[in-house]
């Protein structure tokens, strides 16, 4: 089968045994190529075997309801290269039940910790040292009643190097850089963003808690967007959309039109560049002058 060929066997092997289960007979979880719903109740009692499961996207979500013993989560990406080098984990803000950790070198490093209980928006990224696979292990903690409790979890893999605009730790929940894009950077953003959109700032609301702003941006012009982080307001007509930034990078609610750039993460967008639409305009057609513009932009 030629269109198999760049599966990771464990994950072709994974989804036969998928394609064989649900012609009939029971089976302990559910999953496709890049999600996993399961729960240990229907774990056989007796047994001391650790729950195999992988997982075979950049991005996806698990949830183990009523974790007993052990899950061992394996992420094996379809990728030509080996650029995807950070994970990334954002577990649910009612997490409990078990701990997460990451296999290392035949060892294992705390990630997510049960009792810390996760905090909304808490993300916890680690670099793989194994870059197209990366196993996680995650340990049920002991329980004394029959309570339901559910351990999930969104992850992502993350290019340190991809040219897809900035870097995910510049950007949301690690190291960001609040300082302007270059013209350089501008022009790639435009290519590569999950959203582009023209519009212009209508509210921003800080979170000192979490050490985030969002930016209220009522939008002239979708240009692209991955998902429906923009949407139309039915009773006003109104197309507008929350973006997130960092809180350090002190946005503030200013006038004027934008081009609003950015990627999602966990189905949040997050601010890349954003210029003035006129400043954007200027290097656009700088560069297009040139040669020089990496792709081309449809221009009001």
């Amino acid at each position: 089968m030629a269109a198999a060929r760049g599966w990771p066997w464990p994950c072709l092997r994974a989804l036969l045994r998928l394609l064989l289960l649900a012609s009939g007979g029971q089976r302990p979880g559910a999953a496709d190529h890049c999600s996993w719903r399961g729960s240990g109740l229907s774990w056989e009692p007796r047994s001391r075997a650790v729950e195999q499961v992988h997982l075979c996207c950049t991005e996806g979500f698990l949830e183990w309801m009523y974790p007993a013993r052990a899950l061992r989560v394996v992420l094996e990406p379809n990728l030509s290269s080996a650029r995807h080098t950070t994970v990334c984990i954002k577990p649910a803000s009612d997490f409990q039940g078990a701990s997460i950790y990451v296999e290392r070198a035949g060892q294992l490093h705390l990630v997510v910790s049960e009792a810390e209980r996760a905090q909304p928006h808490h993300v916890s990224c680690f670099s793989a040292h194994t870059p197209q696979r990366v196993a996680l292990f995650l340990q049920a903690s002991p329980q004394r009643d029959i309570s339901r409790r559910t351990a999930s979890f969104q992850y992502e893999l993350l290019s340190n190097q991809s040219a897809a605009g900035p870097d995910f730790k510049k950007m949301a929940l690690v190291e960001a850089m609040c300082r302007p894009c270059d013209n350089v950077e501008l022009l790639m953003a435009i290519c590569s963003s999950d959203f582009v959109v023209k519009g212009s700032i209508r509210n921003v609301s800080h979170d000192s808690e979490n050490h985030m702003s969002q930016v209220e941006v009522s939008v002239q012009k979708v240009y692209r967007q991955k998902n429906r982080i923009f949407q139309q307001d039915e009773a006003s007509g109104e197309w507008r959309g929350p973006v997130r930034t960092l809180l350090q990078c002190k946005v503030k609610k200013g006038g004027g039109v934008f081009l609003f750039t950015g990627n999602e993460h966990f189905g949040e967008a997050w601010l890349g560049c954003a210029p003035r639409f006129k400043d954007f305009m200027f290097v656009y057609r700088a560069a297009r002058e040139r040669g020089a513009n990496p792709c081309e932009f449809q221009l009001d």
